[in-house]
Order: structure tokens, then sequence, then C-alpha cells
């Protein structure tokens, strides 16, 4: 009551993940720590992939804009929840909140696409090595990043206005630790089935299209690495590409079934429970999946470190 008598009308408040007790104070410090990790994490493999010369290709300038994408993505969502836990307030603007959907969204979709670049990458690279350098350019890699940026704005600006355009004559308590598009619907007066129904087409376009895409390139370099005669190669690729489809999984399978539900069938403890995964823990995750476990990154984070004056002492 206090928040709600402190805010504007035009103000929304966020329920959020935590409340004052002691367990809740834990999952606010493993939050931080996660959030700090996550910045560092992706910070360290920009700085790598942009000063080692052996990490210039195609792959790692995907997974540049991957890691961009992270530290962006957990940094509109974690930053106000802090906020929010140390000041005792849950409140967020109207523009605050459309903000938040916009660049979630953007974020959101432009990763769909890009883990579908990125999966296409290696699918050339492993089935088609002879033709990889004509396949995977630099600008085709330059056109593929590109795309998956300006296609997840377009997209992003077109839900967050019709989003925002309901009203909103009942509570404006979201209950949900950042303003999500499905628990905002749930608090508008006007019946919202008709946009939800013509949401499902860019769902489509952005979720199950890119999900089967990568599931069918996996497919294709299994295939591809069990006709060779090398057992270690083979258990090499299974164990890399076993990792990546379970980041895959925990990014898309969530995402999915938040987002092709129908209102009706949301409840808040599900839908932040599933949340978690793709704003927080897949970003997390990402760069140690994906790189820290690649010799050629290793060898560019023993480089920086031998040539930094600090880590030789």
């Amino acid at each position: 009551m206090r928040d709600e008598n402190q805010t504007s009308s035009s103000d929304f408040t966020l329920v959020g993940l935590f409340s004052s007790s002691r367990t809740s104070l834990v999952s606010f410090s493993s939050l931080c720590v996660i959030f700090v990790l996550t910045l560092a994490e992706n910070a360290l493999l920009i700085l790598l992939i942009r000063s080692d010369s052996r990490l210039h290709s195609p792959m790692y300038f995907l997974l540049s804009h991957l890691s961009l994408m992270d530290i962006l993505h957990v940094s509109n969502i974690v930053p106000k929840m802090v906020s929010n836990f140390l000041s005792g307030t849950r409140t967020i603007s109207f523009a605050g909140c459309g903000f938040q959907i916009f660049l979630s969204l953007t974020l959101l979709g432009g990763e769909c696409l890009l883990l579908a670049a990125m999966s296409y990458d290696r699918y050339v690279a492993i089935c088609h090595p002879l033709r990889y350098a004509t396949f995977m350019s630099d600008r085709v890699s330059v056109l593929l990043a590109a795309g998956a940026w300006l296609v997840g704005t377009l997209n992003s600006t077109v839900h967050t206005a019709y989003a925002l355009h309901f009203p909103f004559c009942h509570s404006r308590a979201i209950d949900h630790f950042f303003c999500e598009v499905p628990a905002m619907l749930k608090l508008s007066c006007e019946d919202t089935s008709n946009y939800e129904q013509s949401a499902y087409a860019s769902e489509i376009i952005f979720l199950l299209v890119p999900f089967s895409l990568i599931s069918a390139s996996y497919v294709q370099i299994l295939l591809t690495v069990l006709k060779t005669k090398s057992s270690e190669a083979r258990r090499k690729s299974f164990s890399t590409c076993s990792f990546h489809m379970v980041v895959v999984v925990m990014y898309y399978g969530p995402f999915i079934f938040t987002y092709m539900r129908p209102k009706s069938y949301h409840t808040p403890g599900q839908d932040k429970f599933l949340a978690i995964f793709y704003t927080i823990l897949t970003p997390s995750l990402n760069p140690v999946i994906y790189s820290f476990r690649n010799k050629d990154v290793l060898k560019a984070l023993k480089s920086v470190l031998g040539s930094n004056p600090l880590a030789k002492r």
C-alpha cells in the first residue's frame, strides 16, 4: 500500500522475486553474483575476440554480438531489481516499463535469430568445410548479425507499441520481476485476444522457425561426425553439440512456453520461474558453453594474461 500511495497513476508496481525473508536475501545475493559474472564473462569474451587475430572469424564475430546482447539483456533487468530491493520500493514508471519491454523484446528476438545464424555457421564449417569461405564470408556474417539486430528491433517496436496502448483500468501491479508483455496483458481491462492471435505469427518466426533450424543443423552435424573414423573427433563433437543443445533448449524452451500460451493459461509463479532461464541463466552460461571451452579462446586468454604485467607478478 505504501508503494501504491507514493506512485503516480501512470506508474507500475513490480511485484518482483524477493520478499524480506532470509531466503530472499540469499537469493538476492546469488542474483548479484550471477549478474557480475555475466558482465565479466561476456565483456572478457568481446575483448578477446577484438584483440586476438586468431579469433577474427565469422563464428567469433557472431559470438561477440551474442555477448553484447547478453550484457544488454541482464543490464536491462537486474539493476532495476537490485534498486527496488535495496530501496524497498517496487515502482517503475510508464516510460521505464516501455523501455524494458522494447529492449527486452529486441534482444530476445535478435538472440533467437543470432543463435540460428551461429548453428548455420557450425553446419557449414563441419558439413561443407570446402565451401565455408564462400557460404560464411565476412560480408555474410555481418549481414546475419545486422539482420538479427534490425529484425529484432522492428518486431520489438510493433509489439511494444501494441502492449502499451491497451488501457490499464484496474491494478497496475505487474506480478513479475520485469515488464514483460504476457504479464502486462493480464492487467488490461480490454480484450487482448485479437492481439494475442496476431502475435503468434511473429512468435513462430522468432521461436519455432529458428529452433527448428538449429535442431536440423545439429542433426546434420552429428550425422556427418558419425561418418568420421576418429573416435576422439566423434567424442569431442558429441560433447560440443550436447552442450550447445542444452543451452538452446534452456533458452528456447521456457521462451516458447511463455510466449506461445494463451493469456488465461499463465500463472505468475510459473512465468517468473521460466523467465529466469532466458533472461538471467543463459546469458551467464553462453560464454562458458560457446567459447571458454574452446582451445582458440583459451589460447587468446593466456596470451592476454601473459602480456599483462600484473599477471606476470
